[in-house]
């Protein structure tokens, strides 16, 4: 990723963001996902998808064809599943979007890791893909379970769930870890336990109100931006503008 970063000379992860579509309009969503991803491509690092994107363009299909081009474009490509499930089938999840091309994942660390994550990551260290861990996610409503407070059974120690999280990141060697760009004050408190160690994605950028300079003066390494480029009038300019303002205050 930070060879990628310093090729583009660019931070910024584009979410391939759109709104529901009819499914006889799928042709259209990808037509659409590749002029966009086409167009800003020499503004960016890596591509996220997310499920409402893969699930109408079809895993092996529509999604594997724009991972496909994302990679001759030389850049990364990221599905954003987070996985949260029993272990067996969090494994078969992880090895089907591996085999679609995709070189990292997102997963929820709620599930813990025996019988939960850990096969994930057997299975990321064997194809030698990422996994990047959800710490704090950047919608409202994140509070009621990564800003909870949670109380340690054996030594009483009370925690705050993300920290608890961002130290479970370091325990399994995480490739990334998502804190929300709405959060400036989290990200800071998680870099200070991260460090270098484990880089900082933030989403949120624009429409969910995060900014970019607090995001990367609190610790955030990249900076994932949806809807605030592919909703665009100018989907290439809006990218470029972003790109800049983030290289000026790193």
């Amino acid at each position: 990723m930070e060879q990628t970063v310093k090729n583009k000379k660019s931070n910024i992860v584009l979410a391939l963001d759109f709104p529901f579509e009819k499914p006889e309009n799928r042709e259209n969503l990808f037509s659409k996902a590749e002029r966009i991803l086409e167009a800003v491509h020499p503004y960016i690092c890596a591509v996220k998808f997310n499920r409402h994107l893969v699930l109408p363009l079809g895993t092996f299909n529509g999604a594997q064809k724009l991972v496909k081009k994302a990679h001759n474009m030389e850049l990364l490509t990221i599905m954003d599943c987070k996985i949260n499930d029993i272990g067996s089938t969090n494994q078969t999840i992880a090895e089907y979007y591996y085999a679609a091309g995709f070189d990292a994942l997102t997963a929820n660390p709620f599930v813990g890791w025996e019988e939960g994550l850990k096969p994930v990551f057997e299975v990321a260290r064997r194809l030698q893909r990422g996994v990047i861990l959800l710490v704090y996610m950047s919608h409202k409503g994140a509070s009621e379970g990564y800003g909870q407070t949670i109380c340690n059974a054996e030594t009483g120690e009370k925690t705050p769930q993300y920290m608890s999280f961002a130290k479970k990141s370091l325990k399994w060697n995480v490739d990334g870890v998502v804190v929300g760009a709405t959060y400036p004050e989290k990200i800071r408190e998680i870099h200070e336990m991260l460090g270098e160690k484990i880089p900082i994605y933030s989403p949120g950028i624009g429409v969910q109100g995060g900014a970019i300079e607090s995001a990367l003066k609190a610790g955030a390494r990249y900076l994932i931006v949806g809807r605030t480029i592919t909703l665009a009038e100018n989907s290439a300019e809006t990218a470029k503008k972003i790109r800049d303002l983030a290289n000026q205050c790193k």
